[in-house]
C-alpha cells in the first residue's frame, strides 16, 4: 500500500469501513461470485452501474481491473489493484484504485464465515487516510456497497452456474 503522509498516525478504526451481510448461501458460492468475471458483471457496483468490463487473474500477486457503464452509456475509470491474500471460501484481500496517476490505494479483505447454509461476509475497507475515508463515504460508498450486496443475495438466489 502507498504511503500516505498521515497514515501512520491515524488509527486504523478511523481509516476503516466495514460492511457485514448474512447471505443465503455457502461460503463456496459468495467466494465464486468474488473470482470469475462473469459473475462479478452480475453484482459488482451500485444499481444502475454495471461492470462493464472486467479482468481477474486470481491468485496471489495476480491483477485485477473493472470499469462501470454509467446511466449516460458512459464508462467509467477503470479501476483495479492486486490479490494479497486468497484463502478459499474464506478470505480475499486485494488492493484497489483508480487508473490515474497519484490515485490514494485502500485494501480490500473479503472474509466469509458458513453456518448451516448460510455466510456472513465482512468486507473491510481500510483507506490511506481518515481524510479518504471520509471523502469515498461522502460520494456514496455506503449506499453503492449497499446496492452492490443486494444484487449479490439476488444472485445467489437463482444459484451461480
Amino acid at each position: 500500500m502507498a504511503a500516505h503522509a498521515n497514515s501512520a498516525n491515524e488509527p486504523e478504526n478511523e481509516r476503516e469501513y466495514v460492511v457485514v451481510r448474512v447471505l443465503n448461501a455457502p461460503a463456496r458460492l459468495v467466494f465464486e461470485a468474488w473470482s470469475k468475471p462473469e459473475h462479478i458483471k452480475r453484482w459488482f457496483g451500485p444499481a444502475g452501474y454495471p461492470v462493464t468490463m472486467a479482468e481477474i487473474d486470481f491468485r496471489v500477486g495476480g491483477k485485477w481491473r473493472f470499469a462501470m457503464t454509467g446511466p449516460d452509456g458512459v464508462q467509467n475509470t477503470p479501476f483495479g489493484g492486486e490479490y494479497l491474500e486468497i484463502a478459499p471460501d474464506c478470505k480475499i484481500t486485494f488492493s484497489n484504485s483508480f487508473e490515474a496517476p497519484g490515485a490514494p490505494q485502500m485494501i480490500m479483505t473479503v472474509t466469509l464465515v458458513e453456518d448451516g447454509g448460510t455466510t456472513t461476509m465482512t468486507w473491510r475497507t481500510l483507506f490511506e487516510s481518515i481524510e479518504m475515508c471520509k471523502s469515498y463515504l461522502g460520494m456514496g460508498m455506503a449506499e453503492g456497497a449497499g446496492s452492490a450486496l443486494d444484487q449479490l443475495a439476488d444472485v445467489l438466489k437463482v444459484d451461480l452456474p
